[in-house]
C-alpha cells in the first residue's frame, strides 16, 4: 500500500469512522429505546388495573400521555449525549459549552416557572386522574366538556361551543360532574 493510501486509510479509520459509529449506536439506540417505552405504554394501557365502566380507555390514555413524556425524555437525552460525543471527536472543546450550559439553564429555570409549574401540574392531574377526555367539568367559571389532555394544557368546550384552553398550573379548583 502507498504512502498516500495508507494517509487516506487512517484518516478514515479515525474521527469518520468514529463519528459514524457514534451516529449508528445512537440510531439503534433511539429504536430501541422508543420500542421499549411502546412496548411497556402498551403493556400497561391494556390492563385493567382499577375495574369499572370506562376506567380501561383512560388508563389507557394516561399510559400514552406518560409514554410521550418518557420518550421525549429519554430522545432528548441520548441526543445530547451523541452529539457532544460527535462534537468532540473533531477536537471541540465542551467544557466552556457545559459550563454556559448550565448557567444558561439557571436563567431559563427562572424565566421558564410557569412552564414548568404547568408541566408539573399536567403530571400530577394525569397521575391523580382528577378528569379525563369526555368528563364534565366546572373549572373556576368555565363549565363544560374536557376534551383534549396534555401536560400543559387542558381545552374544555362550554355549552357555548367556546374551545378553551386552561394552563394546567393554573387550575386551582375542579369540580367533576362524571365521576362518581
Amino acid at each position: 500500500m502507498s504512502d498516500r493510501t495508507q494517509a487516506i486509510f487512517d484518516w478514515f479509520t479515525g474521527a469518520p469512522l468514529r463519528v459514524l459509529s457514534i451516529s449508528v449506536i445512537a440510531l439503534l439506540s433511539h429504536f430501541l429505546g422508543n420500542r421499549a417505552i411502546d412496548r411497556a405504554v402498551a403493556k400497561i394501557a391494556s390492563v385493567d388495573l382499577k375495574p369499572g365502566p370506562g376506567v380501561i380507555a383512560r388508563q389507557a390514555e394516561r399510559a400514552r400521555t406518560i409514554g410521550t413524556v418518557l420518550a421525549s425524555i429519554y430522545n432528548a437525552f441520548l441526543w445530547a449525549i451523541a452529539t457532544g460525543m460527535i462534537l468532540s471527536e473533531f477536537g471541540f472543546n465542551l467544557g466552556p459549552v457545559i459550563a454556559s450550559a448550565g448557567i444558561l439553564g439557571v436563567a431559563l429555570g427562572l424565566g421558564s416557572q410557569t412552564l414548568v409549574k404547568d408541566f408539573l401540574s399536567g403530571i400530577f392531574m394525569l397521575a391523580e386522574d382528577q378528569y379525563g377526555v369526555g368528563d364534565s367539568v366546572k373549572v373556576g367559571e368555565i363549565e363544560g366538556t374536557v376534551e383534549k389532555v396534555g401536560l400543559r394544557i387542558t381545552t374544555v368546550r362550554d355549552s357555548q361551543g367556546t374551545l378553551w384552553y386552561l394552563r394546567n398550573g393554573e387550575i386551582l379548583v375542579v369540580g367533576n360532574k362524571s365521576k362518581k
